[in-house]
């Protein structure tokens, strides 16, 4: 069994106090500067090509910092792309996975050499605070080191089977499909970009990844690391550019053999897995949104209740599928757990998320920043703590809120059932635990939930009855969220996720293997 070694920034982690961590994110941040507003291209077959179009990248805390210049790719990249990935396959695809494993083991080692430059351009590109984004680049490492120990563990997935004869000798191989594609998010902009690649490359496949217009540097540097590590031209491929253009392109190419894709449900449901397997069933890894609820018990340790929902509702501006959405709480303890996290949201620190005082940046896009505005505007006077779009001083050049609490918006109020994925938490009072589980199953997402109660039935009947993929109980360090690789798989059931197997755990890697039995009679 693996223990997070201490001294590790994780999803846990509470502060950036550390002055020599904070010395090497300093210098880290120096290197992006004197490289903002540089032009970036493709790589496909190992090599950079350049695009006639680009489209630019702008920090969401000061959007007058043009991060970069990057190169737009067209229908014409994404065929030559899943073209040379094609031509990878065959090769690579009879590399022996220990080779594989040395090879990706290595790129997790440079990952973590370059984990402050890294994560500052995650800073500058998307507004996460030095924790959350050294965080995610920890995370990413880990992820990749966690598929290599499980591919030891399983010995490759072969394994020899019973006899039916004497001479029989039968054999079950999980086998790579071929060219995946990995088409991730702005959130989690490296680790949900480079551990599915990983994943694929590790069983065998060839890569094509296409990461969000939001944040394209992601998957630039990530290649360019791969290649670093020793990865064979043609094996991992980068394309940036329009979703209608490049994902689309890759989920309806028909050499494209998988694909794995994290966002919403309307995309990843309505688009990217309908039409996907249009001859023949392909397999389709979608992981989506959350309307994730935590239930506070009147047997509850409030403080531990009022730190969990707090970080997980309002850490890195609620941009997270797992962010805590909704709370319900009893309502003998309502008015009290609500005075705490009032005084919480009031002491957060809100401002530029490269100062290591900051908690929460800014919400990392313009649409996110007017969606906001406009939750709260159909809340109403259900606004109890919060509620303001932040435009003076110097939040002026920057998409900053404030975290906002709702109380008492009607149950089946769109805020109540849409992903919102800003800093907003809607609570209800509930008189019993029947009725907390009842409105937190209310959904047809499933991704995570938690619970606080000081009394092991309550315990046991939410772990039994609760439907979610992700389950946290009386955590303190976040009450739906901070899952990490070994430790807490992450996926979700319902309209959360397609394959029932979560990442960064034991049942990951066989969803990019398909299985052959092998009969050789002596």
């Amino acid at each position: 069994m693996n223990t997070v070694q201490p001294g590790k920034v994780t999803y846990i982690s509470l502060s950036a106090d550390d002055p020599t961590m904070n010395a090497a994110f300093d210098r880290g941040i120096a290197e992006v500067r004197g490289q903002l507003g540089k032009t970036w291209p493709l790589h496909i077959n190992g090599r950079p090509q350049s695009t006639a179009a680009t489209f630019d990248s702008f920090s969401p805390g000061d959007t007058r910092v043009l991060v970069a210049r990057v190169a737009s790719a067209t229908a014409t990249d994404v065929a030559n792309a899943v073209a040379v990935a094609r031509g990878a396959f065959a090769t690579w695809t009879q590399t022996p996975w220990q080779e594989r494993a040395k090879i990706l083991g290595k790129a997790a080692g440079l990952i973590r050499a370059r984990r402050f430059e890294l994560a500052a351009w995650m800073i500058f590109e998307m507004g996460k605070n030095r924790v959350e984004a050294l965080g995610e680049i920890e995370e990413t490492a880990d992820l990749i080191d966690y598929y290599n120990q499980q591919m030891r563990a399983n010995d490759g997935y072969v394994r020899a089977m019973d006899r039916l004869a004497p001479t029989d000798n039968n054999t079950s191989v999980m086998r790579p499909y071929g060219v995946w594609a990995v088409i991730a998010p702005w959130n989690f902009p490296y680790a949900l970009l480079a551990a599915p690649a990983a994943a694929a490359l590790l069983t065998g496949n060839t890569v094509v990844m296409k990461p969000s217009s939001e944040t394209p540097l992601s998957a630039v540097l990530m290649a360019q690391i791969f290649a670093d590590a020793g990865l064979p031209p043609g094996t991992v491929n980068c394309l940036t550019g329009s979703g209608r253009v490049v994902g689309d392109g890759l989920a309806r190419h028909p050499d494209v053999d998988g694909v794995t894709f994290t966002g919403s449900l309307d995309v990843g449901f309505k688009q990217i897995f309908r039409q996907f397997s249009t001859n023949f069933p392909k397999p389709c890894i979608v992981e989506m949104g959350g309307k994730n609820p935590a239930i506070v018990m009147d047997s509850a340790d409030l403080d531990q209740a009022a730190a969990g929902v707090y970080r997980s509702a309002f850490g890195m501006n609620g941009h997270k599928c797992s962010a805590c959405s909704r709370l319900y709480v009893h309502e003998a303890v309502a008015d009290d757990l609500l005075a705490r996290l009032g005084r919480k949201v009031a002491d957060t620190r809100i401002g530029d998320p490269l100062l290591k005082e900051t908690f929460v940046g800014p919400v990392a896009t313009r649409a996110g920043y007017e969606d906001f505005q406009r939750f709260v505007g159909l809340a109403g006077d259900t606004v109890r703590i919060g509620g303001r779009a932040l435009a003076d001083g110097a939040f002026a050049h920057g998409y900053f809120v404030q975290p906002t609490v709702l109380v008492g918006l009607p149950r089946d109020h769109q805020l109540m059932r849409d992903e919102l994925f800003v800093p907003i938490l809607a609570v209800q009072t509930v008189k019993n635990l029947d009725e907390a589980l009842r409105e937190a199953n209310d959904t047809p997402f499933g991704l995570t939930a938690g619970m606080f109660s000081g009394k092991q039935t309550e315990i046991d009947t939410f772990l039994e009855r609760i439907e979610a993929g992700v389950v946290y109980v009386n955590r303190a360090a976040g009450a739906t969220t901070g899952a990490w690789p070994g430790v807490q798989p992450f996926g979700g059931w319902k309209g959360s996720g397609s394959t029932g197997k979560n990442i960064g755990g034991l049942y990951t890697l066989p969803c990019y293997m398909r299985e052959q039995s092998r009969t050789v009679c002596e």
